[in-house]
């Protein structure tokens, strides 16, 4: 340095002494902050770069600091030119930051002081961005195009000219100024100077990150922030993790761009079963040996239930001791407990062939509520030539009252007893635990002998008349001694086949009875037996007897002349009924002109089951009953208003075996709740129709109460179209909506009014057929009930949604509320099951109708689709379209799939302001990858976007359809959104935001 004069003129160099005052630089330190450039740690010249270089002005000199630190310096005095002088640092590489802070310290004189005329009291910050050292004392051109202009630096404290130190406090500025969106490598700082008098004290150049966090169970990386916030991924500590669901997400949290963690983490993770938080939140500890943690999540260990112990740490659960046990419904922290001991003090009562048994509680019941019993029966004979004992189990004449198993009372009556037979009754006491242990159930046992004589067996069982599907039998009476017949019960079974031993109970009075229904050309065998006043006699030896095969010519003879006179009385009748037909119809022209819907012009094909004085007689007229062993459940698939949806196998001997739905009546039901399950069947069994689902039969003599349907593969069609979002063509949508439609036109046909006309109702097989189903809620919405605009019946809210105004406030469901809720349906499929108007309240569907508002077209609907939902949205419901006239529009244009290709222009719509602002928000209103993928629904992609670096909307709109791929997306229709959503955007992308 040449250590000219700063003063031109003056001779001096008092100037440069209080420019050069020292100053007591601030520490920065602590992991928020990564340093790249501090010029008070050089201990060597800077050599930064002046220009112009045959004029240098800024001169680099040596100073020292109040902690007598050397530090090096730059210093310039012009106060007489207008010319700029320039000063450009070293390279300064990036790293990993795009927002860089520059604190500056430095001193400033005081113009009035100095008295020149061209004297400043400010200086300009630039900066230069490259990807490498590349700059040349003539490269880049010192101007402010290439470089860019980051601030005008002002003094906020001036030295007056003369002022020398004098021990007080030191009068320097600092300033700290933010660089944003930097893209290069690296970049160059530069000083400009035109007329300041100044010191530049230090430079310090650095950029904030976030430090590593442990937070809620979870381990956040340090991140480096690359704009306003930055969404750091962690992962959960040790011995945590996320509970299982669909909604759980890997944690996540905030870094500031001041490199301060912001907000609340929404990390899921917690303490796994057998560990539980520590003193913080940050760790989780093992639970200590006699004490266990059944769940994951919030909780403390506890010590291990009665009987039970464990001696490993970080336990879920605590073995039980030997002897002991929990059975499989028992949750973890439940006692161990053990089988009970034996039911004590047996007594006895015998009245000829019936005995009662009466027993007391046993003296230790386990350690359990669940107590049992069961009574086991061995009948015990002498023969001559073995004078032992021989005991063996008793037949199935012999009958129990409760039941046999699972009793809980303490006394049971058994009848169907031989007279005059030594019988061994044993009692066992059972619980919960009992199948479990090794050990035989404790019982105890009471020998009885029965008394009086029951009735011989029948005998003489023959065939007096045969049918295709009928036999007719007698036999003889057995000979009578003092006991007189009561009645007769017969039991029946084919012989040979699938069902051979399936037995079949019928009872009658007399000495003959006529079997129906049956096989024809089938074998079938027949016992029978007869009852007095002591009980049952046994049955008698098995007779086998034969349908008969098809009728023989005569019968076929007779059949066809019958069959001819009832076709010419047929025609006879159809005639006068059309002559009858077309005088109603002119009359009711005449009448009623209103509409589409004029009442009182259809005949009713329909039977409401609960016209029935027996509700059950309707389900023998419209439902098949199936034998229970045709049944086989294989899985639980979901949950109904009575109970569990199962899936299942049906084999009927003669049939091919197919899957079918199985809706079970849970236990404990009223005989009310039963009625309304059945009459589900009692309607679904009178229609037959490609797009109504099938009713297979019903099971109602045997528990649970089941009706059977056809299995439908797809499930319901909204979650279906969810799953599959942008997967179908609109021809193969609009297929779909016609199939709907076409089942629709069947029931209204039929004077059937489904009443819950919704996609989620609607039922899809493995070749995309639709059917409509679940046919309860038309039992449910009566007319007189207490409020008619919400609740049903019995108590179950009404689908405001896709329901008709008429019918929401006058209970006035017709097949034109039908077509309303069709509309609703429309939208559905043509949304891929989004929720009809968003997340609005019911009152405010309500009030956004009634003020005629309607639903928008749903992104890309043809504009003919959404024409026809506005005429189903009709208010007045006369003008609504009948489902004959929907099915012949979407045959139209299925025939024409051009007009499917017209629809409404982006972001023009029909619809009313009200309904657009529960529009989901626009796309340039998202702040994070999170949010944008939320909005189009495309959320499950988030973790894989995230992994593959496309943590920005920045990065995100510049992505295309090989990125895609790489990022795992490779459904068509979900590219086709994500890459529709980029190209938004990037055309509504704002300009970046300076903050200086």
């Amino acid at each position: 340095m040449n250590g000219r004069s700063v003063a031109a003129g003056q001779g001096s160099s008092a100037g440069l002494t209080l420019l050069l005052l020292p100053v007591l630089l601030l520490r920065h330190c602590g992991a928020d902050e990564e340093v790249l450039m501090n010029t008070k740690l050089e201990t060597s010249d800077l050599r930064w770069t002046n220009h112009p270089a045959d004029d240098p002005q800024w001169d680099e000199l040596s100073g020292v600091d109040d902690e007598s630190n050397s530090v090096r310096t730059y210093q310039i005095c012009t106060p007489d030119s207008l010319t700029s002088y320039w000063l450009r640092t070293r390279w300064i590489p990036r790293r990993a930051a795009t927002t860089l802070y520059v604190e500056l310290r430095f001193t400033m004189m005081d113009c009035s002081t100095l008295n020149r005329r061209h004297c400043k009291e400010t200086f300009n910050l630039y900066y230069y961005q490259s990807d490498a050292d590349e700059a040349t004392p003539t490269h880049p051109p010192w101007m402010e195009n290439p470089y860019v202009k980051a601030s005008t630096v002002a003094a906020d404290h001036l030295l007056p000219y003369g002022e020398r130190r004098t021990g007080g406090a030191q009068r320097y500025n600092m300033k700290l100024l933010r660089l944003e969106q930097l893209r290069g490598a690296g970049l160059y700082l530069a000083f400009q100077s035109q007329g300041a008098c100044m010191a530049l004290l230090s430079l310090r150049v650095f950029y904030k990150k976030c430090p590593p966090l442990r937070r809620a169970f979870a381990s956040f990386p340090e991140t480096v922030p690359h704009s306003l916030v930055e969404q750091a991924q962690g992962v959960c500590v040790e011995n945590a993790v996320t509970p299982p669901g669909e909604h759980s997400q890997p944690p996540s949290l905030l870094c500031g761009q001041d490199g301060q963690w912001v907000g609340q983490s929404t990390s899921s993770c917690a303490c796994r079963p057998g560990y539980e938080a520590g003193e913080t939140d940050t760790r989780c500890r093992a639970c200590p040996s006699g004490q266990f943690k059944a769940r994951s999540g919030p909780g403390g260990c506890e010590p291990c239930p009665i009987n039970s112990n464990t001696t490993i740490p970080g336990s879920a659960y605590c073995p039980c001791r030997p002897g002991y046990h929990r059975a499989d419904s028992d949750p973890p922290h439940s006692a161990c407990s053990r089988p009970p001991s034996a039911p004590r003090s047996i007594v006895s009562q015998i009245n000829d062939t019936m005995v009662t048994l009466e027993w007391s509680e046993p003296l230790d019941r386990g350690g359990r509520v669940d107590l049992t019993y069961r009574v086991l029966c061995s009948v015990c004979r002498t023969s001559s030539k073995v004078p032992a004992i021989s005991c063996s189990p008793c037949d199935d004449r012999v009958l129990y009252w409760p039941g046999q198993h699972g009793l809980t009372q303490h006394r049971v009556v058994i009848w169907g007893l031989r007279p005059h037979t030594k019988y061994t009754f044993t009692i066992q006491s059972l619980n919960g635990v009992s199948p479990l242990s090794q050990l035989e159930p404790a019982s105890d046992k009471v020998n009885v002998t029965t008394s009086r004589d029951v009735l011989p067996p029948v005998s003489g069982v023959r065939r007096m008349a045969a049918s295709e599907t009928s036999l007719s039998l007698e036999w003889n009476a057995p000979v009578q001694n003092q006991n007189q017949v009561l009645d007769y019960q017969l039991r029946y079974s084919p012989k040979d086949g699938e069902e051979a031993g399936q037995w079949q109970y019928v009872s009658t009075k007399y000495a003959s009875v006529v079997l129906n229904g049956l096989q024809r050309a089938w074998r079938y065998q027949v016992q029978v037996r007869a009852r007095s006043q002591n009980g049952y006699g046994a049955f008698s030896t098995t007779g086998v007897f034969s349908t008969l095969p098809d009728a023989v010519s005569h019968s076929l003879v007779l059949t066809v002349v019958l069959v001819s006179m009832a076709t010419l009385l047929l025609i006879a009748v159809v005639v006068v009924a059309v002559f009858c037909y077309r005088r109603r119809l002119r009359g009711s022209e005449a009448v009623d002109r209103t509409g589409p819907y004029q009442m009182g012009q259809t005949m009713k094909v329909y039977i409401d089951p609960f016209t029935y004085e027996d509700p059950n007689e309707a389900v023998r007229e419209f439902a098949k009953e199936i034998e229970a062993s045709f049944v086989k459940i294989e899985e639980v698939i979901g949950a109904g208003e009575f109970g569990e949806v199962c899936r299942g196998r049906l084999r009927v001997p003669g049939r091919k075996e197919n899957y079918v739905a199985i809706k079970t009546l849970k236990g404990g039901y009223t005989e009310k709740q039963r009625r309304d399950f059945l009459s589900e069947a009692s309607i679904m069994g009178q229609f037959q129709h490609p797009n109504i689902i099938h009713l297979e039969g019903v099971i109602t003599t045997s528990c649970p109460v089941m009706i059977l349907t056809e299995f439908m593969e797809n499930g319901a069609l909204d979650s279906f179209l969810r799953i599959n979002d942008g997967q179908f063509t609109t021809i193969q949508l609009v297929g779909m909506l016609r199939g709907i439609a076409a089942g629709m036109k069947y029931l209204s046909e039929m004077s059937f009014v489904h009443r819950d006309l919704a996609a989620r109702n609607i039922l899809v097989n493995s070749n995309l057929v639709c059917k409509v189903s679940d046919f309860g809620l038309s039992r449910f919405l009566t007319e007189n009930s207490s409020d008619p605009t919400y609740t049903s019946s019995l108590g179950g809210k009404i689908p405001i949604r896709w329901t008709a105004p008429e019918a929401i406030a006058y209970r006035k469901f017709t097949s034109a509320s039908d077509a309303w809720s069709y509309g609703i349906v429309m939208w559905e499929v043509m949304s891929y099951g989004e929720r009809p108007y968003w997340d609005m309240s019911n009152q405010d569907v309500i009030n956004a109708i009634e003020q005629d508002y309607r639903l928008p077209p749903p992104p890309d609907c043809p504009s003919s689709l959404h024409s026809l939902m506005l005429d189903c949205w009709q208010k007045e419901r006369a003008n609504r379209p009948r489902f004959c006239d929907v099915v012949a529009s979407l045959d139209r244009l299925i025939r024409n799939p051009a007009s499917l290709k017209v629809t409404h222009p982006e972001g023009s719509s029909p619809s009313q302001p009200l309904l657009d602002q529960r529009v989901p928000p626009p796309l340039s209103a998202c702040g994070s990858v999170s949010e944008w993928l939320r909005a189009i629904k495309m959320e499950r992609y988030e973790p894989s976007f995230l992994q593959a670096g496309f943590t920005s909307l920045d990065i995100v709109s510049q992505l295309n359809t090989e990125d895609l791929l790489r990022v795992g997306v490779t459904l068509a229709g979900h590219q086709k959104k994500i890459l529709s959503s980029v190209q938004t955007l990037r055309t509504h992308k704002a300009p970046p935001t300076l903050l200086y």
